[in-house]
């Protein structure tokens, strides 16, 4: 690299903190209080998405599988396939059939994956709340600094008196406006994050639900009514 580009890389990173630091000036505290709400946000939603990584959220294919060997009675088979699952559907699916094995009551079978479920969908929906009051708060937050930016912009009108000069009033509104810009441009990724975090731990619980009442379940799809109507007509020829 020679000497000019890097001049030049230099200049144009000193020229963008410039700008920044213009824009922190300008909006004052409001500003520098957005920026601090979408560090944390940031930091949840990132911290969340390893969190659900290493959960294997999203992940139901082995849970699924699972259930299904069950359902053609390897037990053993199917407890197997669960428990190399971290997802917790899979994880609910494997106590499920534990407790099949030992024999428990279903309410009881029932009772504990509940208990089970709650604990592990808490889980994943802590720090999902700060998310939301900053979804909610960034844009209140930007239109209280656009308001107190206005009224200075109408104070320093004011104290002009017969003077004015258009450019007072319009640096003042750019000025306030600038608040509202930055409480949007916090609040519109936090929803979108918020959004699809939630949606992960909704299709976590219905998954859950799911594979833990089919273990107590007639199956009742094709494959299984064709299978039965096999071992109907195997019976007949025997007969």
């Amino acid at each position: 690299m020679n000497d000019d580009a890097f001049d030049g890389g230099a200049s144009a990173v000193s020229g963008g903190l410039g700008q920044l630091q213009v824009l922190f000036d300008a909006g004052g505290p409001v500003v520098l209080l957005l920026l601090a709400m979408s560090v944390f946000a940031l930091t949840i939603v990132i911290a969340k998405w390893l969190q659900f990584r290493a959960a294997g959220i999203g992940e139901t294919r082995r849970a699924r599988r699972a259930l299904d060997i069950y359902r053609s009675g390897r037990l053993a088979e199917a407890m197997a396939a669960a428990a190399q699952s971290r997802n917790p559907a899979a994880q609910a699916l494997l106590m499920a059939l534990r407790g099949v094995q030992r024999g428990l009551p279903e309410q009881k079978i029932r009772d504990e994956v509940l208990a089970f479920g709650s604990d592990a969908l808490a889980t994943l929906r802590a720090w999902l709340r700060p998310l939301e009051v900053i979804a909610a708060l960034a844009p209140l937050l930007g239109l209280f600094g656009t308001v107190l930016g206005m009224i200075e912009a109408f104070q320093q009108l004011e104290s002009a008196g017969a003077k004015v000069n258009p450019a007072v009033l319009s640096g003042g509104i750019w000025v306030a406006l600038l608040t509202t810009a930055a409480g949007l441009a916090v609040a519109m990724p936090t929803i979108v994050a918020l959004n699809w975090l939630e949606r992960k731990v909704e299709r976590l619980a219905h998954d859950m639900d799911c594979v833990v009442t089919r273990v107590f379940s007639l199956d009742l799809s094709d494959r299984a009514t064709q299978a039965s109507s096999d071992a109907d007509l195997g019976q007949v020829s025997v007969a």
